[in-house]
């Protein structure tokens, strides 16, 4: 076997490492820069020859965050030509294994489908499964919609008409998923069992294709980890564009926009990150709700049976905003009255704030946690942000699919050594639990290492590839043996606690409402402030 494939623009070849043919970098889109900026993804350009996908392509261009220069890997090039994927499968043989295909998180800002905490190797190796990580456009190159940008007649996928006007790097997922469909068979994989999977913004990525027409069929089981559907309507995506083009100093036109150099864009959006703050999920871009592409708010569609017939694992960790906590000096020296301050973003009556603040440090105090101030804010931000709009996705698919398509639901709760353990289980903790990438001593100084991790990324890759395989996860659940996880139920919310738990053994582990005194608090505020976009 040469590994020699034939897909759409050419040939390409692969190598095999350790029993995995990987390919890298494999185009399943045009360059998206000059007058395809902006516009929606366009078939691959043909080469000649063998195409030969020994390393990794071009990311979207970004300013990498945290994660990325931490743990992300060396990535060499940023370029408007990014539109490429990668690919790990035990082989080229026919064989229609499961397919996972990974959407990469980073604020809808930053990140790329080589990061380091992706490899899908082991993945791959272990649960007999082709496993597929994506890059897409991101930033405002990604995301920027304006009626200036408004392009009735163009086509796309399948020779179909576009319609919609943003929402380009979403785009680029569902021409990433027909790539799959088309090209998945030659590569081992079942073009008929594909699971969509992916953390933070690539979770929300997951979690609103479930409410996207053009995708619909592209994929048959979906994973969110830690990404509630977060959207924008299409007049604060139109406020956001004319404030990049008037801190530009440009008109807010196609032309004038599609002139800016990629580099003055990513720029601009560091300069403005204050724009950010003034949505509850901190971001600066989002999918927007067009009424086109994207017709409906996702939790809408999903409640209205969108997703129906395509089993759900939704899931966080237990301390989501740990993780930025740490990096932010103003939180980190917060004070109650600080802590007060940022609660009216989440609720203005301050009688209903200083509810849920009270409930919240009553419960850590009873379990023995900290109730510092920064604690606190870390606390009530994962409910809000993260919590509560995974729960009520959970609800909402729930009700529309019944019991004869599952929702499961998980709580990640291993805690990160990093900082002398100030992380606790924070966001993004699980992804080397999934892909096995805990393994790398490099990942160990975040994800933590010895018999224990390996045991616990063991159960997870376990269950998220049995649950690709069949749409149930399976794992040992607490020492009593591989078995189903229990599906979510709205009133009793029967939880998969992944990590310690107080007062029970192993690592996995059924538990009916997990922490939810911080999750009816905070649910019961959450929605009083129309910045709330998952409504």
């Amino acid at each position: 076997m040469d590994g020699v494939v034939e897909v759409r623009g050419g040939r390409v070849r692969g190598a095999e490492r350790g029993g995995v043919w990987a390919f890298s970098g494999i185009p399943y889109g045009a360059p998206t820069g000059g007058e395809r900026r902006w516009r929606p993804p366009a078939p691959p350009e043909p080469w000649a020859g063998i195409r030969e996908c020994d390393r990794f392509g071009p990311a979207a261009p970004q300013s990498p965050g945290a994660m990325e220069q931490a743990l992300g890997g060396t990535l060499e090039e940023y370029s408007e030509d990014c539109l490429n994927l990668n690919l790990w499968t035990p082989g080229l043989d026919g064989a229609r294994r499961p397919v996972m295909v990974w959407v990469h998180g980073g604020s809808f800002m930053t990140g790329s489908g080589s990061g380091g905490l992706y490899r899908g190797g082991v993945l791959a190796s272990e649960g007999d499964v082709v496993v597929v990580t994506i890059n897409y456009r991101l930033g405002f190159l990604g995301f920027l919609a304006h009626p200036a940008l408004d392009d009735p007649g163009q086509t796309w996928l399948d020779g179909a008409e576009w319609s919609g006007v943003g929402n380009w790097g979403l785009a680029d997922q569902v021409a990433a998923l027909a790539w799959v469909r088309d090209h998945i068979a030659d590569f081992g994989g079942d073009p008929d069992n594909v699971t969509l999977f992916g953390e933070s913004a690539g979770g929300m990525s997951v979690a609103t294709l479930l409410a996207v027409p053009a995708a619909g069929g592209l994929f048959h089981r979906a994973i969110v980890e830690s990404g509630p559907p977060y959207t924008c309507s299409p007049d604060l995506a139109s406020d956001r564009a004319e404030r990049l083009a008037a801190h530009l100093g440009v008109e807010c036109t196609r032309e004038a926009l599609t002139k800016l150099p990629a580099d003055v864009l990513v720029a601009a959006a560091s300069a403005l990150s204050d724009v950010a703050g003034e949505s509850d999920s901190g971001l600066l871009v989002t999918p927007v709700v067009d009424g086109r592409f994207l017709p409906v708010p996702p939790i809408v569609a999903v409640a209205s049976g969108s997703s129906a017939h395509v089993p759900l694992l939704i899931g966080t960790t237990r301390d989501e905003s740990a993780f930025f906590v740490l990096g932010s000096p103003k939180l980190m020296s917060l004070d109650m009255e600080g802590l007060r301050h940022w609660m009216r973003r989440v609720d203005p009556d301050p009688e209903a704030t200083d509810s849920v603040i009270a409930a919240v440090e009553a419960a850590r105090a009873e379990r023995g946690e900290s109730v510092e101030p920064r604690d606190l804010w870390s606390a009530i931000a994962t409910e809000v942000v993260f919590r509560v709009g995974t729960v009520r996705l959970a609800d909402a698919h729930r009700a529309a699919a019944g019991t004869g398509v599952g929702t499961f639901c998980y709580l990640f709760t291993w805690e990160s050594p990093a900082f002398g353990g100030v992380l606790g289980s924070c966001h993004a903790l699980e992804i080397p639990f999934v892909f096995g990438t805990v393994k790398n001593p490099m990942v160990q100084g975040f994800s933590g290492g010895g018999d224990e991790a390996l045991a616990l990324s063991a159960s997870m890759r376990q269950a998220w590839t049995s649950f690709a395989r069949t749409g149930v996860p399976v794992c040992d659940l607490a020492g009593a043996g591989s078995q189903p996880w229990q599906q979510w139920e709205i009133d009793r919310r029967p939880t998969t606690v992944l990590g310690p738990w107080p007062g029970s053994d192993g690592l996995v582990h059924p538990v009916d409402a997990p922490r939810v005194v911080e999750l009816v608090a905070v649910d019961a505020v959450v929605g009083a402030h129309p910045g709330h976009r998952y409504n």
